[in-house]
């Protein structure tokens, strides 16, 4: 998933040099009992720093592999990525995003690590493993971070309305009903006051957007979601998904949460909770590095639960891949980088001080270092614990296809432009023509 905040502008000359490299590399370049590493992350300037720290002591550690790297922003790198797989020089390893894993194994890009994760990954001190196993229960990917949805909330805005803070008993009736009490005009009266004045808005209850911080979360909680298991057929058009999307509607209506319309306003989307403007969101744990700088007074607690007790939190694991195309000497290297990364207590509590994602080696997201309460949230253990109920966001090699579907036709429901029938039927047909169209071709 995209994650701005982390991102920097890296020109795309160096890029482009640092791949053309890397392009060299993918024959052999055994240099006798040595083997070059061809490897691809995002970064930020932190990040950049952290990852050279981290080769370098791996590189100490294992002296016949020597790691070349290619990084940049978010955007540029997985541009140039694309067109280097298309050329067939992509690196031989990469740091994947989590959503991008199924759509690079569907669209034949890495390789199937089945036997290296089998053999030779621990499942019980691995967090997010499964996450990256496919409907056959193949394995795509080894997570690099974790990053999982929570609840987002304001605590100086529930003080001052007398509001008590979200607990793990609430379900999503009970965060609209706090969200009423929460969401406020421009005189100071809540959604639950009759002269509430829906045209003037000045505080909202609660906000959703995007993906895993959207939608997604609630039709899931109540029993719906947007793909099967196989990741090829749409189960849009479902009463469990009628019921989520009627919830929304309501309190799209009710003005307790703002509007695609509204949202824009803001210039950005993440703006409504930095700015103090909203309650509470959904939102995943690399939100805490920018909402921590905004010197927000906040905490997290467990996503709600839906009518059936059923709790879901969104989980992107971003991972570790293998090219389909690299030469076995290399892709042993890259597995004994993999297996460093998950099991090296120094490189993992290194890169959990950058703030960029949960740390995967179980005994260091479950350590001191991590839960430090000294740093928000106090109540971090919720996002470990959110794993127990966690899933993927269903995505595929057209997930930003069917994805765009579904919003674009959310906001024609949130802007009163399309009943809630119309957008059950309406989506559950343009995601299936988006999967036939790819799928189909397969």
């Amino acid at each position: 998933m995209k994650k701005s905040k982390f991102l920097s502008v890296v020109g795309i000359a160096s890029l482009a040099a640092a791949l053309l490299v890397g392009g060299c590399s993918q024959s052999s370049t055994q240099q006798g009992d040595k083997v070059e590493l061809y490897m691809g992350y995002t970064s930020d300037p932190p990040t950049k720093k952290k990852m050279e720290e981290i080769i370098a002591k791996f590189e100490q550690s294992h002296p016949h592999i020597k790691i070349k790297t290619v990084t940049a922003p978010y955007e540029d790198f997985y541009q140039k990525l694309t067109t280097q797989i298309a050329a067939g020089n992509a690196p031989d390893i990469w740091q994947s995003d989590g959503t991008k894993v199924f759509g690079f194994a569907q669209r034949g890009a890495i390789r199937d690590i089945t036997d290296y994760v089998t053999k030779e990954v621990n499942k019980d001190e691995v967090l997010g493993v499964e996450f990256n196993k496919d409907a056959s229960g193949k394995y795509w990917g080894v997570p690099q971070g974790i990053q999982v949805g929570a609840l987002f909330y304001n605590k100086d805005l529930f003080d001052k309305a007398g509001v008590a803070y979200p607990t793990a008993d609430w379900t999503w009736d009970d965060l609209k009903a706090a969200a009423a009490k929460l969401t406020l005009d421009a005189s100071g009266k809540n959604a639950d006051d009759p002269a509430f004045d829906k045209n003037a808005v000045k505080q909202y209850g609660f906000t959703f957007f995007g993906s895993s911080r959207g939608a997604f979360n609630i039709m899931k909680a109540y029993g719906g979601g947007v793909l099967d298991p196989t990741m090829t057929q749409s189960i849009i058009d479902s009463p469990e998904n009628k019921k989520a999307v009627e919830w929304m509607a309501d309190g799209m209506k009710r003005k307790l949460f703002p509007n695609p319309a509204e949202l824009k306003a803001f210039q950005s989307n993440f703006k409504v909770f930095l700015s103090g403007a909203t309650a509470m969101q959904i939102d995943i744990y690399a939100a805490t590095t920018s909402m921590n700088g905004a010197g927000l007074n906040y905490d997290v607690a467990p996503m709600p639960k839906g009518p059936d007790g059923k709790r879901f939190a969104p989980v992107i694991a971003n991972s570790w891949v293998i090219n389909k195309k690299a030469e076995e000497q290399k892709v042993k290297a890259a597995q004994e980088w993999i297996t460093y990364w998950t099991t090296s207590d120094e490189a993992q509590k290194e890169w959990a001080e950058v703030g960029e994602a949960i740390p995967v080696k179980k005994s260091v997201a479950n350590s001191e270092m991590f839960l430090n309460p000294s740093i928000k949230p106090d109540n971090k253990k919720v996002f470990l614990n959110s794993l127990d109920f966690a899933g993927t966001i269903d995505t595929n090699a057209v997930f930003a296809e069917w994805l765009k579907v579904v919003t674009d036709n959310l906001a024609e429901l949130f802007m009163d432009k399309m009943s809630v029938d119309d957008y059950i039927s309406k989506t559950d047909q343009g995601v299936q023509k988006v999967l036939d169209d790819f799928f189909k071709k397969q």
